[in-house]
């Protein structure tokens, strides 16, 4: 495999990377910020320090070609609205009094004003603030960061290429603003937004940019046909401006289908296509509307939201015949490397042998520089590399690591009464109440309690060996009674454990079962400056002892009141872990359902009355092209009921879903047959309780009146006037009252109040509805 000339040889490029720093020196350095003990300029010295520090390593990796734009302080959808102009009205005074406070208003909130939405970035982890439109909003360019950015990147002597949002993608992830008609479609605004970024991309190339990247992954999704034409008419548009930089549009995450002939017909220069979760249908694709000719194709060929190392041959593969579809062919990353840990070689705690078949973020950048070198000077300039690539590979198919017998058996051996409550709901229902005894609106919390500096500071000690395993318990329990009195005296009717003993939801059970990796450094964004360790799932999964049954039969032994056991669902287990990419998911969900269905029993048999498996991800995982969902909702559903369909009648099972679309998934969170459901509601403001409404929705729910990825303290009557919101649409006797998430990451004094004032609203309300 050679090229023609020099001048075609193959680019390498990303078009994102990692934000954090290896030690998450911008966490720490934005929250000291939060706490007034880092200044505004030591903070933005820090963030310069950040980018400065990638740009090097990319570029002495290998790299042609650096990203600029995709660095955040918190969210890079955020950083579109400021760049655009789209402030909210509540938030104009603080941002024209202090940039970046304001900025930090709109994603956090304050206690005078509500910030932004938040929800999930497509079918990934990572979440994004919701811009809110209307048809007053009026839209001006600020390119001040992404020309500075670029800037910094030069001076460096770099090839840079910002990286921005697409309008298309901008617009429909949008919401109707706060007082807006529901039916308000923000896309409408995209003739209002378009000279906005011709001035952006006017600014860029007067400060160098020789190319601009324009992100537009809403169009791998299902899209109407005046979808379609408004991506048409938006690229038709910039495309004919003069003073412009040469544009490529990116898509990731799927296929592109119908929007790939619009984007191929309009008048820019090139196209970055994802060919790791859709290689054939966007290789069809591309075949059938006859190439790029006369245009860049970026390919997306190495997997950016997995950890797994690329095989290097199948993708030379590909990419030697993509070599016959466009004027050039560059080689990247699937989409942002924002979604994989920074660097594998500082896993010590992993074997080695395995870790060999792990490629993070550093990893994946020789990956496609090896790939670029390949395409353009053939497979013996990089021998080596695909020797050592073929050993990997072959390593890890024939480990036993992925392969146990019994878990295989037990999983064939399911059978569709295994995934089903021996009793319908109705039946459960009577029983539960009568076993439970709770009031109208009975109130609980969602899981977690603040995980205090001394509650991390202990699991380092323990891990580090200043403490043992006896005083390293103590203090767990010390913390647990404190839990269970202030929920007691706070009055709240079901109680939990707070997860004291916790690291993380998914890390803490996968810590516990065969067939998990855990990382000590592998930290990915989430969302602001909350990063999680997706544990690696690399081979059959079992549960070997119990693992939650010690903490909340302690709890229980405090209290007269319900303790909830706490668990986390097998599709967010799957969802937030690094999948093996080796087998169908829907396999791998059955083997950790079946573990999870293990704890479920154990749990019941000790005593416990109400059971939580926590489904937060399954809208997230949702397939982005329908024709993928019915197949997906199937599996799904099924893993959740076969955890949860050996209980008793009495046994009450929760779920809890959070910061995600609910709506087209109603009839799937009817299918889980659990018997209480709660969620995310507070920045929505009861949109979900709506939704379940207009689904016929049976059982109990508890759509959150408390905000808790805010730092502000909702009044009483705040959450009161939510919770009359939410009996619009959900009878009484159904309706519980809940924060919308854990409370993991907030702290005592606001979770205190918070918490008081919510108990206080039920009280209020159940005392409204007993005088009616």
């Amino acid at each position: 495999m050679t090229i023609k000339s020099a001048d075609a040889a193959a680019r390498a490029t990303v078009y994102g990377y990692p934000r954090q720093g290896p030690d998450r020196e911008l966490k720490k350095a934005i929250e000291g910020y939060w706490k007034g003990r880092v200044t505004a300029d030591a903070l933005k010295a820090t963030a310069a320090g950040l980018r400065t520090d990638n740009w090097r390593q990319l570029a002495e990796a290998g790299l042609h070609e650096v990203p600029t734009g995709d660095f955040s302080y918190y969210d890079h959808v955020l950083d579109t609205t400021v760049m655009v102009g789209a402030i909210p009205e509540r938030h104009r005074a603080a941002v024209e009094a202090d940039a970046l406070d304001g900025y930090f208003a709109m994603a956090r909130g304050t206690q005078e004003v509500a910030p932004l939405e938040m929800t999930k970035w497509f079918d990934t982890n990572y979440h994004y603030l919701v811009p809110e439109l209307g048809p007053d909003t009026v839209f001006t360019a600020d390119s001040a960061r992404q020309v500075a950015e670029l800037a910094e990147a030069r001076a460096l002597g770099l090839s840079a290429r910002p990286v921005l949002v697409g309008p298309v993608t901008y617009l429909l992830l949008a919401k109707p603003a706060p007082g807006v008609a529901a039916d308000f479609e923000p896309l409408s605004l995209l003739d209002r937004l378009l000279p906005v970024y011709a001035e952006v991309l006017a600014d860029l190339r007067a400060a160098g940019a020789e190319w601009v990247q324009l992100d537009e992954p809403a169009l791998v999704q299902d899209r109407t046909p005046g979808e379609l034409d408004a991506a048409a008419r938006a690229y038709q548009g910039l495309g004919a401006l003069t003073e412009r930089p040469k544009l490529l549009v990116a898509s990731y995450f799927d296929r592109l289908g119908d929007a790939l002939p619009v984007l191929a017909k309009a008048p820019v220069e090139g196209l970055a296509l994802d060919f790791t979760e859709s290689a054939a249908a966007n290789l069809d694709a591309l075949a059938a509307v006859g190439g790029l000719p006369g245009k860049r194709l970026v390919a997306g060929i190495v997997n950016g939201r997995n950890i797994w190392v690329n095989d290097l041959e199948k993708s030379l593969s590909t990419l030697g015949t993509l070599l016959g579809l466009a004027d050039r062919v560059d080689v990247s990353a699937s989409c942002s490397l924002l979604h994989v840990p920074l660097d594998a070689s500082t896993e010590h705690d992993i074997e080695p042998q395995i870790r060999r078949w792990l490629a993070f973020a550093r990893q994946k950048t020789d990956e496609i520089v090896t790939l670029a070198k390949g395409l353009s000077h053939g497979t013996d300039a990089i021998a080596a590399e695909l020797s050592a690539n073929r050993a990997d590979l072959a390593s890890r198919a024939d480990s036993p690591i992925t392969h146990d017998p019994a878990v295989r058996a037990r999983a064939a051996a399911v059978t569709d009464a295994d995934a089903r409550r021996s009793q319908p709901y109705a039946e459960r229902s009577a029983a539960q109440r009568a076993h439970l005894g709770l009031p109208l609106l009975p109130t609980t919390t969602i899981g977690s309690f603040p995980q205090t500096g001394e509650l991390r500071s202990a699991r380092a000690d323990l891990r580090t060996g200043r403490i043992g395993t006896p005083e390293y318990e103590e203090r767990i329990k010390a913390e647990i009674r404190e839990v269970i009195a202030f929920q007691e005296k706070t009055g709240l009717d079901v109680l939990v454990h707070g997860e004291a003993e916790r690291n993380d939801m998914v890390q803490y059970f996968a810590e516990q079962l065969t067939g998990y990796l855990a990382t000590r450094h592998g930290w990915v964004q989430s969302y602001g400056t909350r990063y999680v360790r997706p544990p690696v799932l690399a081979g059959d999964i079992s549960r070997p002892e119990p693992m939650t049954v010690r903490w909340t039969t302690y709890a229980q032994s405090l209290t007269d009141r319900p303790v909830k056991g706490m668990l986390t669902g097998p599709v967010t287990m799957l969802a937030w872990s690094f999948v093996r990419d080796d087998q169908p998911l829907a396999e791998t969900a059955r083997q950790v359902a079946l573990a999870l269905r293990d704890e479920v029993e154990d749990l019941e048999t000790a005593g416990t009355s109400v059971i939580q498996v926590d489904e937060p991800a399954l809208r997230e995982t949702l397939p982005l092209r329908a024709d993928e969902r019915e197949a997906y909702l199937a599996w799904a559903t099924e893993a959740f009921r076969l955890t949860t369909g050996g209980v008793r009648p009495d046994t009450q099972i929760h779920t809890h879903m959070c910061y995600a679309e609910f709506g087209d998934i109603v009839r799937a969170i009817d299918d889980l047959d659990a018997d209480v459901i709660s969620l995310e509601a507070a920045r929505s403001h009861m949109q979900v309780a709506r939704e379940l409404a207009a689904h016929g929705y049976p059982r109990e729910a508890g759509p959150g009146v408390y905000d808790i990825h805010s730092p502000r303290v909702p009044g009483s009557e705040e959450a009161a006037e939510l919770l009359r919101t939410g009996l619009e649409a959900i009878p009484a006797e159904r309706l519980w009252v809940n924060p919308d998430c854990g409370l993991k990451t907030r702290g005592w004094p606001e979770t205190r109040a918070s918490l008081e004032n919510l108990v206080a609203a039920a009280r209020t309300v159940r005392e409204e509805l007993s005088a009616s």
